[in-house]
């Protein structure tokens, strides 16, 4: 107590210099309606300021929230939508009985770990083992392919890149049907090569790029990107195409894992084929 009453003794002048000002302040605002409308007006456009700044602070702490909300969306349409199931059609006599077996199920993950400036780089998920990921299955993004799982742990799994120069993935052109392999040069992360590719296959700026489906990994029609350009290979048989990747690894957040529920089924009876 006696600090504080130092404290006044101390500073009194002062103490009272600054009510006599807020005190005139007050009195001119109160009795003068061109300043009194000059300060609500101030005062208001301050506030307005304070109030987006913390509206903007506010939306951007809730974007996490509402991209995690979104990609729930989207993977629950994946799994509903027609492309997830297998058809299975039987003709006899323009009688047809068609039954959809559900093929491929998309599980959601979060990436927490990647590169994009190595000659093979990986990415790991924040899902594994005990979320039911298993080594070979495909990863993509809303955007368009991402990779494939490489090792499982409990709960974290690695991804091969499609950034890795050691990872081939069968793909074909969306409008001719002509289909081949995509791998990674090592040099730029936006673009990738599309390889063995005769050349009389017609191909133009703009062609979209997809997969092909012709493995038990990626379901067919996933996006890769789009033509950028378009040479022929130094002997001249085949061409050589630059493709522009739909995915831009660098603001990669957030993806979804393929598991073909008869990826076993069908690894199965080509390695009994291919040893025949």
């Amino acid at each position: 107590m006696r600090s504080l009453l130092n404290f006044f003794y101390t500073y009194h002048f002062i103490i009272l210099f600054l009510l006599m000002e807020f005190f005139s302040f007050f009195l001119l605002i109160q009795y003068n309606d061109y300043q009194k409308a000059s300060f609500l007006n101030s005062s208001n456009q301050i506030s307005g300021i304070v109030y987006k700044k913390f509206s903007s602070i506010s939306q951007y702490l809730s974007l996490k929230d509402k991209n995690l909300q979104l990609m729930n969306i989207i993977t629950d349409s994946r799994n509903t939508s027609l492309t997830s199931f297998k058809q299975d059609k039987v003709s006899l006599i323009n009688v047809y009985d068609t039954i959809y077996q559900q093929q491929y199920q998309f599980l959601n993950a979060s990436v927490i770990n990647n590169s994009v400036n190595k000659a093979n780089n990986f990415l790991t998920l924040n899902i594994g083992r005990k979320q039911g990921i298993d080594k070979g299955m495909a990863v993509v993004s809303p955007e368009g392919i991402v990779g494939v799982v490489k090792d499982v742990s409990a709960n974290y799994a690695s991804v091969i890149s499609l950034l890795n120069q050691n990872l081939k993935i069968s793909a074909m052109f969306k409008k001719s049907g002509y289909f081949g392999s995509i791998n990674w040069n090592g040099a730029n992360y936006q673009y990738i090569t599309f390889s063995e590719l005769p050349s009389h296959v017609s191909v133009s700026i703009g062609d979209t790029v997809i997969t092909s489906g012709y493995s038990a990994m990626f379901p067919k029609g996933e996006l890769v990107g789009i033509v950028s350009e378009v040479d022929k290979s130094d002997t001249g048989e085949f061409l050589e195409v630059k493709v522009q990747l739909a995915v831009d690894f660098k603001k990669l957040e957030h993806v979804m894992v393929i598991k073909n529920l008869l990826y076993q089924e069908q690894i199965q009876l080509e390695t009994e084929s291919s040893h025949e």
